[in-house]
């Protein structure tokens, strides 16, 4: 019998989920409101982290509650329309995060290796670009899997082979090829980085220069150890279900920790540089509401 009030247990983890949501949207909302508001961040660069944002946003305001509810659909007896909506709403949104990341390191990959030609290479038609590609890939894929999700409904076992064609070639597009990718990228960043501290030597000392090896290594490891950490486990076990069933507990789980990725993102790509941490102090504070700072410096 379904239970008058929730257990417990239910409710802590909905305050958990709840929280996680929370911090996910004011995160990405004061990623939004900093590059929109100051003009000193309005560059080719803020806008692919922008674009970021806006798709972990979504996550957290669309993608956050329905998994929750999925999630803990033993406690409220939900029906699986949660889970289709889910599903829909995730695979469009997921996959825009994703491949905003990698253009995002496609970015830094001329700033660090082609410091000359940057800014004839990367500029605001091309990032346009980007941004346009990354959404409308995202949405093709998903109503390519949608509909071979609806072929499978109507001929059944027929269209088994099919519809896990389908899921293999969109496991490609969305999460593997994009990690080499990006593992190629910051491979060689890092690479050219170190060889150019190397070549300062001369010019500084070795415990400053010492210092940034440290620093550009650390940045690189940050940026891809957390995506790594948060994508990987679910893909790999989302890829091994398409061979033996699998825990629906331990996917959920999975997919938790994928989706903390769009929480995390604020951190490592805005709270990093000190104009956003400025950017958000004004914000946080009020200051932004009292007067016109829109052109302030910040440092």
């Amino acid at each position: 019998m379904k239970p008058s009030t929730p257990s417990t247990v239910c409710v802590l983890f909905h305050v958990f989920f709840g929280s996680l949501s929370a911090v996910t949207i004011c995160g990405n909302l004061l990623v939004i409101i900093s590059i929109i508001y100051f003009k000193q961040l309005h560059t080719p660069t803020n806008s692919l982290i922008l674009s970021l944002a806006v798709a972990d946003l979504l996550v957290g305001v669309v993608v956050f509650p329905f998994s929750m509810e999925l999630s803990l659909s033993s406690c409220l007896f939900s029906e699986n329309v949660f889970c289709k909506v889910r599903n829909n709403l995730d695979i469009p949104l997921c996959t825009a995060s994703i491949l905003n990341l990698c253009c995002i390191s496609i970015d830094r990959y001329y700033a660090v290796c082609h410091p000359l030609t940057y800014r004839t290479k990367i500029n605001v038609h091309v990032v346009m670009i980007m941004i346009v590609v990354s959404w409308s890939v995202s949405l093709l894929l998903t109503i390519g899997l949608v509909m071979a999700g609806f072929q499978q409904d109507k001929c059944k076992e027929e269209c088994s082979i099919d519809l896990q064609f389908a899921v293999i070639l969109g496991l490609l597009c969305i999460f593997y090829l994009p990690v080499i990718i990006m593992l190629c990228i910051y491979l060689k960043i890092f690479l050219v980085a170190q060889r150019q501290v190397r070549s300062i030597q001369g010019t500084k000392s070795g415990a400053t220069a010492s210092k940034m090896e440290r620093k550009a290594t650390k940045t690189l490891a940050t940026v891809m150890g957390v995506f790594l950490m948060c994508w990987t486990p679910f893909f790999f076990y989302f890829s091994f279900q398409l061979l033996n069933p699998v825990s629906f507990a331990v996917i959920e789980s999975l997919n938790w920790l994928a989706l903390l990725n769009s929480m995390l993102n604020p951190f490592i790509y805005a709270f990093f540089y000190s104009w956003f941490r400025s950017a958000f102090r004004l914000i946080i504070s009020g200051k932004i509401f009292q007067g016109d700072f829109s052109n302030s410096k910040l440092h």
